[in-house]
């Protein structure tokens, strides 16, 4: 499992070294390049992020008395992860602002207002974001939590159904014990019985 998580590692750190060098050369393109190379960042983010699940993934197979060591560096690889997404939205909005630029006319001293707007919402979506992780965080415990509930209620069943067997042949034994001693009880009242008789019958013989 461990050799599976480190090999996803590799390719991350890959993936995302590619992603650091496309995002700064954004700004420098010819708008065609600009587009098409926007295009290639975002299909490689998705990469990134099938790959931090399959990480994802991997570390949750790990015991827990072995998680803590990959679950910090699945924090650091979440918190790149962030930081390239911000690189590339400022990288998108100023190469949205020069195309609008080129399309209007605009010589770009009016868009200051604008841009700290876009920046603004950037922020705010940022912020989003790592709710949105910290709750998805919290869900993953959650579930760990629950895996481990199971799992005792399942040792739980079958220490009970193992009770239940157990009391199921005490009752079978006690159930024997039961008819032995109804019918040594019936044997002794019949012996009883009999050296009552007895007299009777030495007195009739006398007779």
């Amino acid at each position: 499992m461990s050799s599976d998580f480190e090999g996803y590692e590799q390719d991350f750190a890959v993936l995302t070294a590619e992603i650091t060098n496309k995002i700064a050369r954004v700004p420098r393109l010819p708008p065609d390049e600009k587009k098409q190379m926007v295009a290639n960042v975002e299909k490689q983010l998705e990469e990134a992020k099938e790959l931090l699940e399959q990480m994802d993934l991997e570390v949750r197979e790990i015991p827990p008395q072995s998680r803590g060591m990959y679950s910090n560096r699945m924090r650091s690889y979440k918190q790149e992860m962030g930081k390239l997404e911000t690189d590339f939205k400022r990288s998108r909005i100023a190469y949205s602002d020069e195309v609008r630029n080129e399309l209007l006319g605009d010589d770009g001293n009016s868009s200051e207002n604008q841009r700290a707007h876009l920046l603004d919402n950037t922020e705010r979506l940022e912020r989003s974001s790592r709710r949105l992780e910290a709750g998805y965080q919290i869900a993953v415990e959650t579930e760990q939590i629950g895996q481990e509930m199971l799992e005792n209620l399942s040792h739980d069943r079958e220490k009970i159904q193992r009770a239940r067997e157990r009391l199921r042949e005490t009752d079978a034994n006690l159930g024997k014990s039961s008819r032995v001693l109804t019918g040594m009880l019936r044997s002794e009242s019949c012996l009883k019985l009999g050296c009552l008789q007895k007299p009777h019958i030495w007195t009739f013989l006398a007779v």
